[in-house]
């Protein structure tokens, strides 16, 4: 079912992606997506968006054109990505993914380039929000790029986490649009701008999260070769939640002294991410109870990640404000939005390094099993010892 509607939700905003822009270029053009916008909200709170996007906008429009439409191209090729690996059409898969990593360069090379002439001050809903879209554009060049390599390298395992984790942050644009469409009516009044800020609170968790769901959905091997202990022992698994702990405290003192809209922020943040830190920590405690040590340990991996990003939050807020010059608001949302996405890569990063890791012990462990046990085993064939060449 969760295949089925990532699928539905592809297919209904591709359009909205390929036509978004078009008013920008050329105003009263057809654009679905704010057709639907207008009736879901109302037609001012698309104006409003509208005016407010065309400065950032205009100085860059025919590269954001091209991200946009090849965003739309991405979210057709992603389903039959997925199908096509869960059938074994090998050919297939290949060639749509070759069309997909270019895709996706090119796209982001669009988006890069709107980023790079637009300070951050000046973009649009600020300067919190242009540090998440930058954050994500390199999450998703980064995670393509170790997904092709992996695929070239033949560990399809690899390649197939770090594809999912590549869409996933592609569909944060999809789900924005979902979120500009339902946000409206639980915080009446909002513009687009405040309404992202609320978003962008949550949308690199849910993303990651699916992502996680996804991948440990695809893999139903209960051990690996090679892998025996944890890269997350208890310990380590303690410190990581006094360390989260210490993070949502001061994340959330933060929020709170600022006012009815810190408030709204924190809510954004904590509830989703209570949420998933209740599945996750389930789920590796019932592979436990399964007997499944290489579902557990992917689990732990990306727990002990989750319980770290509100700490990762909570530093990078100050480093933020000194590097950037931004105002604590403006950095709190920033650093919380770019934690649980940052955090969640790496600990791909880390699951990565795990099953390499473990490949390497079994090689070497069949490598020490081919050596000989004895002296004479040694000796090049046809060679004799000192006394039988005198």
């Amino acid at each position: 079912m969760s295949a089925v509607a990532v699928t539905v939700v592809c297919l209904v905003y591709a359009p909205i992606a390929m036509t978004e822009l078009w008013p920008y270029a050329r105003p009263g053009a057809p654009a679905v997506g704010e057709w639907l916008l207008g009736r879901s909200v109302s037609p001012e709170f698309v104006a409003d968006a509208v005016r407010d996007r065309m400065g950032p906008y205009g100085r860059s429009l025919v590269p954001l054109i091209v991200h946009s439409v090849l965003g739309g191209l991405l979210m057709l090729l992603g389903p039959v990505q997925l199908l096509s690996a869960v059938r074994r059409r090998i050919r297939l898969h290949r060639i749509a993914g070759t069309v997909f990593a270019v895709t996706v360069y090119v796209s982001m090379a669009g988006a890069a380039l709107y980023l790079l002439r637009t300070p951050p001050a000046e973009a649009f809903s600020g300067a919190a929000f242009w540090i998440v879209l930058a954050t994500i554009l390199v999450g998703t060049v980064g995670s393509v790029t170790f997904g092709v390599l992996a695929a070239v390298r033949g560990f399809p395992d690899l390649h197939q986490r770090w594809m999912l984790l590549c869409y996933g942050f592609l569909m944060t644009a999809p789900l924005l649009r979902l979120e500009w469409g339902a946000l409206p009516w639980l915080y009446p009044g909002l513009s687009l701008q405040e309404i992202n800020r609320v978003a962008i609170m949550h949308l690199g968790a849910l993303v990651a999260f699916g992502a996680l769901l996804a991948s440990r959905a695809l893999d139903r091997r209960a051990a690996v070769p090679g892998l025996t202990g944890t890269w997350a022992p208890g310990p380590v698994l303690v410190a990581a939640h006094l360390a989260g702990a210490a993070g949502l405290a001061w994340i959330a003192y933060a929020f709170l002294g600022q006012g009815a809209q810190g408030r709204r922020l924190l809510v954004a943040f904590l509830v989703p991410y209570v949420l998933t830190y209740a599945v996750v920590a389930a789920r590796a405690a019932r592979a436990r109870g399964r007997g499944a040590p290489w579902a557990r340990e992917e689990w732990r991996l990306h727990l002990a990640a989750q319980c770290l990003a509100p700490a990762f939050s909570a530093v990078t807020v100050p480093v933020l404000e000194r590097t950037m010059g931004l105002d604590r608001l403006t950095s709190l949302i920033a650093g919380v939005g770019i934690g649980a996405g940052m955090l969640a890569y790496a600990a791909v990063a880390v699951v990565s390094l795990r099953v390499l890791h473990g490949r390497e012990v079994l090689k070497r462990q069949r490598e020490f099993a081919d050596l000989p046990t004895h002296p004479a085993e040694a000796a090049p064939a046809g060679a004799g010892t000192t006394g039988e060449r005198r």
